[in-house]
C-alpha cells in the first residue's frame, strides 16, 4: 500500500526541536570569541547532523547559501534519512550570528518545515520590505501605505493610542526613513541589532511588548516567519527590496515582480506549517542556552499551522549527551 507523502496528523515541530536546540548548543559554547563564521560552523554542523536522523524528505529552499555562501545546508540541498513527508525546509541555524559573536543578547537557532513545493523562493534577492502584526490587527494594514496609518490600524485593533503601540525595526541606516515617521507619528520603538525572525514573532504575540515590524530584513527571514505567522494567526506583508540595479535585472530576468505585495500565502502556501526556534542568547521571547553542572538547559517555541498550538519547552540535557553537538 502506497503511503501519502505528507503526513498531517505528525507534529514535526516536536522533532525539529531537538535540531534547534542542538544547534543552539554548539553556537553559545562559542558566544563572545568575536567570530562570526565559527559560530555559524558549529550552529550549521550540528543542525545538520541532527537533521540527518530526522524522519523527512526535505529540500532545503531557505538555506545558508544565497546570503551567508555557507558550504552545508544551502538551497536546493535534500536533508533528513530519506523517509516521508517531504517538505520544504527553511533554515537559519543562528538568527544573529553577530549577536552570538560578540555576546549579546536575541540570538535564536531556527527551522521551519512546510509541505513540498509550497515556499516561496527568493533567489539571490535577499532582502524584502516587511510588516508584520500579530491576529488583532490582521487584515486591517497595508505595506503600501504611510507608516503612520498602519500605525494607527494597529491601536485601532489593539485599542489603545498610537503612543502605546510599540514598533521593532531592524537597526540599520537603511531603515532610518522607517524610525524617523514612527518617531514622528509618537508610537514607541524597540531597535534590534540582527534577528528579525524573533522581531516578527513577538509583534505577531501577545505579552512580549510589541506590537508591529517595519522595515527592511532578510528575505530568507521573511519566508522562515510566514511558517510560524500561519500558527500565530498573524499577517507578514513583504515586497522584494533590490539592493543594486544588478538585483533589479535579476528580478526582471528571473520574472520576479517587485511591485508585488507578497503575503503569508505568497510565502508560504500551506497550513501545514511547523516551527522551532531554541534561544542561543537571551533575548525578549527566549532564553539563551546555560551551562552548568551536569546539565545544559536549553529554551525552545515550537509551532504547528494547522492547530495554531504554540509551546515553550525548557529542556535540560546531560552533557555527555551532547559533547559531540548530536544528542539534544
Amino acid at each position: 500500500m502506497q503511503v501519502a507523502s505528507y503526513l498531517p496528523d505528525r507534529n514535526l515541530a516536536m522533532e525539529l526541536v531537538r535540531v534547534t536546540e542542538a544547534a543552539a548548543i554548539s553556537a553559545a559554547r562559542v558566544k563572545g570569541r568575536g567570530n562570526k563564521e565559527v559560530v555559524d560552523q558549529a550552529a550549521v554542523d550540528a543542525m545538520r547532523q541532527v537533521l540527518s536522523g530526522t524522519s523527512l524528505t526535505g529540500t532545503v529552499i531557505i538555506g545558508e547559501g544565497e546570503k551567508d555562501e555557507a558550504p552545508m545546508l544551502y538551497n536546493g540541498e535534500v536533508v533528513g534519512n530519506g523517509q516521508l513527508p517531504e517538505v520544504d525546509v527553511a533554515v537559519d541555524p543562528v538568527d544573529g550570528t553577530r549577536l552570538t559573536a560578540e555576546g549579546r543578547g536575541g540570538a535564536l537557532a531556527v527551522i521551519a518545515v512546510a509541505e513540498k513545493n509550497s515556499m516561496y523562493a527568493p533567489g539571490s534577492l535577499v532582502y524584502m520590505d516587511k510588516l508584520a502584526v500579530g491576529e488583532a490587527a490582521a487584515g486591517t494594514v497595508d505595506i503600501n501605505a504611510p507608516v503612520e496609518y498602519n500605525l494607527a490600524q494597529v491601536a485601532k485593533a489593539k485599542d489603545k493610542p498610537v503612543s502605546a503601540v510599540t514598533a521593532v525595526v531592524l537597526d540599520r541606516p537603511r531603515n532610518q526613513p522607517y524610525i524617523e515617521a514612527i518617531r514622528a507619528a509618537g508610537a514607541r520603538i524597540t531597535l534590534i541589532g540582527d534577528g528579525d525572525i524573533q522581531g516578527s514573532i513577538t509583534a505577531a504575540s501577545s505579552g512580549f511588548g510589541a506590537d508591529i515590524l517595519l522595515g527592511i530584513g532578510g528575505s530568507p527571514e521573511a519566508v522562515t516567519s510566514a511558517c510560524a505567522m500561519a500558527a500565530l494567526r498573524g499577517e507578514i506583508q513583504c515586497k522584494l527590496w533590490p539592493r543594486d540595479e544588478s538585483e533589479r535585472e535579476y528580478a526582471m530576468e528571473h520574472g520576479l515582480d517587485l511591485d508585488q505585495v507578497l503575503t503569508t500565502r505568497d510565502l508560504v502556501n500551506s497550513d501545514d506549517t511547523f516551527f522551532a526556534a531554541t534561544g542561543v542568547t537571551t533575548g525578549s521571547m527566549l532564553k539563551g542556552v546555560r551551562f552548568g553542572g551536569v546539565h545544559t538547559t536549553t529554551h525552545s517555541v515550537v509551532m504547528r499551522g494547522r492547530s495554531g498550538t504554540i509551546r515553550f519547552i525548557e529542556a535540560d540535557h546531560r552533557v555527555e549527551w551532547v559533547g559531540d553537538e548530536t544528542g539534544a
